[in-house]
């Protein structure tokens, strides 16, 4: 079964736009995924539901978007292992936010906030960074890896109990639940 072309070929969407970002590389099998190795990559993850909902509509995809995008995503995979504020891995997610801020106004019709960044190309970068910081500020232990050693997903756990330990149940639980299977049964 062939897929549009700009169809999000991605094995796991709609989580928080952070999250969403680390999202776009990928395992398949033994097959490494970028969603983000192209323009056109950029034009399927800009049209997103966690970006079109972050945004407000969706942008148009140029190399300095990409550019600023691939430095957050590099920034986010290092600081969500080690998100101590003195790290280099915290100053590399520091440098995306300094692009950027929340300019919060009063107005006639109450609280108003506006983003404001240095250029329109940081605007996708700079709201998956300060999303991050929301994330963590709300719910820190809710941010996981995939409990697949194989698998470089990650995830945002909303569950009720909070004790999602996969990307998809559909797809590393299942597998992990077959190699339970296999191994208590001995491939009988």
């Amino acid at each position: 079964m062939s897929r549009a072309p700009d169809a999000d070929p991605r094995p796991l969407t709609a989580e928080p736009l952070a999250i969403d970002l680390l999202n776009t590389r990928w395992i398949d099998g033994t097959t490494r995924y970028d969603l983000l190795d192209s323009l056109d990559g950029l034009t399927v993850w800009l049209s997103s539901a966690p970006v079109v909902d972050a945004l407000g509509s969706a942008l148009d995809a140029d190399q300095e978007t990409l550019d600023h995008l691939l430095q957050a995503r590099t920034a986010l995979d290092a600081v969500i292992g080690n998100p101590a504020p003195t790290t280099p891995a915290a100053d590399a997610l520091n440098a995306v936010l300094e692009h950027g801020r929340l300019r919060r106004t009063l107005g006639p019709d109450g609280p108003h906030s506006a983003i404001e960044v240095d250029a329109p190309s940081w605007l996708p970068a700079w709201c998956a960074a300060e999303n991050y910081l929301r994330l963590l500020a709300d719910r820190p232990e809710r941010i996981r890896p995939c409990a697949n050693d194989a698998c470089v997903l990650h995830f945002y756990d909303v569950s009720k109990n909070g004790t999602r330990r996969w990307c998809s149940m559909a797809g590393c639980g299942n597998r992990a639940k077959a190699q339970r299977h296999y191994a208590r049964h001995g491939g009988a």
